[in-house]
Order: structure tokens, then sequence, then C-alpha cells
């Protein structure tokens, strides 16, 4: 077969364009370090590195929704903490009043002082806010679940935190369960669950089931008042009081009120709800409006019977703290569970699409000695030129 020169030609640019094309690949991955970085480089490599980003990305959003979360429940963690300290303070001052001997109608009235105080602050923590978030309103986390008179106008939703594919966990627990005692199981040791809807569906029939709810509640005989079902505190008429656990209105002897900002004042013609199956808790406010009621009324049975009541308050307040303390407790596993998984992503990633650089800069070298050969050679191979023909 003859060769022409033509031939010579095309073989030479072939050959120095494959070199060349190889050389450029191999700087661009010793510049980027990345094996791989266009699909047309491994499409299969390509496609895994992908998922495996956004796998990653997924993951990272997860890690931040359980930061926020944690957040959350530390706070509320604290706010409870400071809850129980001030419901063991009233039990101190009842047991003060109760059992000493040198306990009188002065130090009484000066105790009932301090127990109004405790009220308010009861409602001020009633009212703590993370942010801009109210942290006992369940789902209306916009405006203050609780008013002066320590009634809740919030609801029982709890806000569901997605730490997972298909998981999810409450970072709040709402104010009617902790100040209230609503939804409490017989047992004393679980509260009823209200998740939030993950679907317009869910919603719509959580809506109407909460609807049907409370117009049944409305229809029975001396059924709770109020929306969702919920009894509000009634107000104190003189010394009278709830009992906290039956909602029984019992009159002391003698006149007294609650003074201070936020207090129960004494109002004419109050009555008490009868509480909702479900209310099988004590209501913190209750229990110190009837212990600063019986102490303005001189009243030592009152005083006496609150002790118990307190008890079960304190109980109540630490349940809800175990609640808060197990959730942090499963919001750190899964966190070590996503870190390990990030961590597992990279790796992935980092395998199919990173460069080594020790075998990168090799190739370079072999790659570029073979250019340096194929330019000699093609030089001898095409060193005549037009001048040669002419003569």
């Amino acid at each position: 077969m003859r060769i022409a020169d033509k031939m010579n030609y095309e073989q030479v640019k072939t050959n120095l364009s494959k070199n060349r094309a190889e050389m450029s690949q191999l700087q661009n991955q010793a510049a980027t370090q990345k094996r791989v970085t266009k699909p047309s480089d491994d499409p299969v490599a390509a496609a895994r590195v992908l998922a495996s980003r956004v796998e990653l990305s997924g993951t990272k959003q997860y890690l931040k929704n359980l930061d926020f979360a944690r957040s959350f429940l530390d706070f509320t963690d604290q706010t409870l903490s400071e809850l129980t300290d001030q419901l063991v303070r009233a039990k101190e001052l009842a047991l003060s009043q109760a059992n000493d001997a040198s306990a009188n109608e002065v130090s009484r009235d000066v105790v009932a002082t301090e127990i109004e105080q405790i009220y308010d602050h009861l409602v001020q923590i009633g009212n703590r806010q993370h942010g801009d978030r109210y942290v006992f309103g369940g789902f209306k986390t916009t405006h203050s679940p609780f008013n002066l008179k320590g009634e809740y106008t919030g609801d029982n939703g709890e806000m569901m935190v997605h730490i997972d594919k298909g998981s999810f966990l409450a970072m709040n627990i709402p104010g009617s369960k902790v100040f209230l005692g609503q939804g409490l199981s017989k047992d004393g040791i679980s509260h009823a669950t209200v998740q939030q809807a993950r679907t317009i569906e869910e919603f719509q029939d959580q809506r109407r089931q909460a609807e049907a709810s409370q117009s049944n509640s409305t229809l029975e005989p001396g059924g709770p008042s109020g929306p969702q079902g919920e009894t509000a505190a009634p107000a104190l008429r003189g010394p009278a009081s709830i009992n906290a656990n039956t909602g029984t209105h019992v009159r002391a002897s003698g006149s007294g009120s609650l003074g201070g900002t936020g207090s129960p004042q004494p109002t004419g013609g109050a009555t008490s709800a009868s509480p909702s199956p479900e209310e099988q808790g004590a209501n913190l406010f209750r229990i110190v409006g009837r212990l600063a009621t019986g102490l303005r009324a001189n009243d030592k049975g009152t005083v006496q019977d609150t002790l118990d009541l307190l008890d079960a308050a304190i109980s109540q307040v630490v349940m809800a703290r175990s609640q808060v303390g197990s959730r942090v407790m499963t919001l750190n596993s899964a966190m070590e569970t996503l870190q390990k998984s990030k961590v597992e992503s990279q790796v992935a990633a980092s395998q199919m699409e990173d460069a080594d650089v020790f075998e990168v800069i090799s190739d370079m070298n072999k790659t570029e000695a073979t250019l340096q050969a194929t330019l000699a050679t093609s030089g001898k191979l095409i060193e005549k030129s037009l001048l040669d023909f002419v003569r």
C-alpha cells in the first residue's frame, strides 16, 4: 500500500491531538483533585456521586432540625426545673404553716403574700418564649398560652420535628398537660398525644374530629367548656377554692383574696365546670390558689389538704421533665446516627469522585514523555517542506 504524505500528516495530527487531550485531562485532575468532573468522565460514578450528595444534603438538614429541637427541649427542661423549684418552695411554706405550732394568723397572712407571688411566677413560666415561640402553647406559638387568671388559651398540639426519613419527634409539651393535667392517664404515667398532620388530608381529618369532639362535649350535661374541651380555671370567690383533682368547689370560713398582678380576685357567682374524663392530673394554678386562699383565711385544714395536692403537682411536673429527657436522649442517638451516615456518604463520594494524586502525577510524567517522543518522531517524519518539492 502506498503511504502518501497526507496520511503521514493525518497520523501525526491524530497522535498529537490524542496526547494533548490526555495531558489536558490529567492536568485538570491535578488542579481540581477530582477524577470525575462531568458525567461523561464516568457516568456510573457520576450518578452515584450525585445520589450521595443529595443524601448528604438531606442529612445536614436533619442535623439542623435536631439542633433546633434539642435547643427547644433544653429550654423546656430548664423552665420545668424552675417550675419544680417554685412548687417545692410552695410546699415548704405550706408545711411551715400547717405543722409549726408557732404559726398564727399574721404569719399565714405574710406567707400568703409569697404564695401569691409564686402564683404570678407560675403564669410567667407558662408564658415563656424560646426565640419568638411560646414554649407551652401547643400549635399556637404566636400568643401567650396563659392569661392572668391562669386560663389556658393554647391547644394540645405537639410540634413534630422530622429527624429522619419517616421519623418524627415532638419537641414541645403543651401547657395544658404540664400546668392543668389534661390528658393524663388514670395511672398518672402518660399523656395523650396530638400529632401534627403531615398532609392536607390528615389536617382536615383532625379538624373534623376536633369539631365533632367539641360539639359532643358541649351537648353533654356538665361537659367542659371552651375550645377543644378545655376547662377554664374558675376565679376564686373569697376564700373559696377548687379541688385540683375533682374540681369540687370548697368554701372556707372567713374572708380572703389573692392579691398581686395576675392573681385571682374575688368575684361573685363563680362556679366550677366539671372536668373532662381525660383530666386526671393536677391543676397547678388551682392548687396554689387554694393554698393562698387558705392562708389568707387562716384555715389550717385547707393548708394541710394542699400538701398532698402539691405532691401530685410536683410529680406531674417531674413526669413532664422525664418525657423531655427521654426525647433529648432520642435526639442525641439520632444525631450520632446521622453523623455516622454523613461521614459514610462523604467517604463513598470521595472514593468515586476524588483523584489519586500520586497516580495522576505519575500519569502526567508518562504522558509528557510520550508527547515529547511523539513530537520528535513526527518532526523527522514530516521534515520535508514545500521547497523540497519545488527543486
